[in-house]
């Protein structure tokens, strides 16, 4: 089944934009890249020509021969065979990374051709921009990050009714019952699959939990594979380590990531650089620890006490080998990996939200909260609860200490809102940007 994605509105406005400036989308592999622009081609374009530097190694030497524009767009139409006109022709250049000479060529077309609609794509941008001697036309172009298949995403996929039901969520009240556990069960199974786009979708169509499973696991593979293609040798092993590690550190009770625990003796100098990359290919988000929140949060981050979590929960859930039934079952038999799984699934939502920067407040032995968001110029925090039971004393404790205007408790339970705290079901996370705003003006 093929799944709308969000990404499309943005990229046809885009389009429409008089001042865009070419485009580069990017995110991790096996995110739907390539399928979202091929897809925003046949949609809003005549044709589309699309080059693939992985697969077209031939086209590096000529990008690398000239940067004018008119005569790259004369060397596509000789290799594709097809005409490209600035109004009707979307240009995609995929797997950029491989040519720092087409990221480069960028510049031009803005400067020279900016009636051309070129959108670039490269699931290791992010390392290859940071390589040592690789250039980039900043100010030349625009930035779009596509992350795995969100929570209302997959809903809108699996179950049209329940998300026009969904859609309607958007005030501070409670949710019928019904549809209440409806959406908690929806989220259970989100869970388990995740959002890369091949087990979601074939999961919808087969609904065969086995060959989701075995799609995640040629994912992750694939990682590792990258990892062997992409990385200096002696940089290898260090990289492996880290992620054959995360899950052991993300199923600690306080999950800060400790470097001892990737291999005895272990210092940071030496695994920063693996952890960095594995950040940059968009594989694991960091959080970093704060001790006093206050405005701008990453002016008072711990650049030394920070978690990882991955890009995607059903990876996530794969790398614990966790089994299907165990999460789908409910909460007695799910507990020791629940909360780590709540809060993987909590902070994609928020990545893609608020950006990259998140950061969680611990007050040494004393409390800790899941997340800190800024967000319009206020701190907000975010308790994350995996199910029912929100008694914990961490958010507590930091409302007294600092009487923030607004705290955000996540769980299984229904919607309210008391005092300045807002209970949010998890699976509106996808939407705490308007319930903040809602929740901002609307005291109770």
């Amino acid at each position: 089944m093929e799944i709308k994605r969000d990404i499309i509105e943005k990229l046809k406005a885009w389009k429409e934009n008089p001042r865009r400036k070419p485009l580069v989308l990017q995110g991790a592999r096996q995110v739907g890249k390539s399928w979202a622009l091929k897809k925003f081609g046949k949609e809003c374009f005549d044709d589309i020509v699309y080059i693939n530097f992985d697969t077209m190694p031939a086209l590096k030497e000529d990008f690398r021969r000239t940067k004018v524009p008119a005569q790259l767009i004369r060397q596509m139409e000789i290799m594709t065979g097809k005409p490209i006109t600035p109004s009707s022709t979307l240009i995609i250049l995929d797997e950029i990374q491989e040519c720092n000479d087409a990221l480069n060529s960028l510049k031009y077309f803005c400067e020279d051709a900016p009636e051309y609609a070129v959108v670039c794509a490269g699931s290791l941008l992010g390392v290859a921009l940071n390589r040592s001697g690789a250039s980039f036309p900043v100010g030349k172009v625009n930035f779009m990050t596509l992350y795995p298949v969100s929570f209302a995403e997959y809903l809108r996929a699996i179950d049209a009714q329940l998300y026009h039901a969904y859609e309607m969520i958007d005030t501070i009240m409670a949710v019928p019952e019904v549809i209440h556990q409806q959406l908690t069960d929806a989220y259970k199974a989100y869970l388990v699959l995740g959002g890369m786009p091949e087990a979601v979708s074939a999961y919808i169509d087969a609904k065969d939990w086995e060959e989701a499973k075995s799609i995640q696991d040629g994912i992750l593979q694939s990682y590792s594979l990258d990892f062997a293609k992409h990385i200096n040798n002696k940089d290898i092993p260090r990289v492996f380590q880290v992620w054959g590690n995360l899950q052991d550190q993300l199923a600690r009770e306080d999950k800060k990531f400790r470097y001892g625990d990737v291999q005895k003796g272990a210092r940071a100098r030496e695994y920063e650089g693996a952890i960095e990359w594995l950040c940059l290919a968009g594989l694991v988000h960091r959080v970093s620890a704060l001790e006093t929140p206050r405005l701008p949060l990453s002016a008072y981050k711990k650049s030394n006490a920070f978690k990882l979590y991955l890009n995607d929960v059903g990876l996530l859930g794969r790398k614990f080998d966790l089994d299907v039934q165990t999460v789908l079952a409910g909460d007695n038999l799910f507990t020791e990996f629940k909360g780590v799984m709540a809060e993987n699934y909590v902070l994609q939502s928020l990545v893609r939200q608020f950006g990259n920067s998140q950061y969680y407040w611990t007050s040494g032995n004393m409390a800790e909260v899941e997340f800190v968001l800024q967000a319009d110029g206020k701190i907000i925090p975010i308790e994350v609860k995996a199910d029912k039971n929100v008694t914990a004393k961490s958010l507590a404790y930091y409302r007294k200490q600092y009487t923030p205007q607004l705290s955000v408790r996540l769980s299984t339970l229904n919607m309210r809102k008391d005092d300045d705290l807002l209970n949010l079901p998890l699976y509106l996370v996808d939407k705490m940007s308007r319930f903040i705003s809602v929740a901002d003006w609307n005291k109770d």
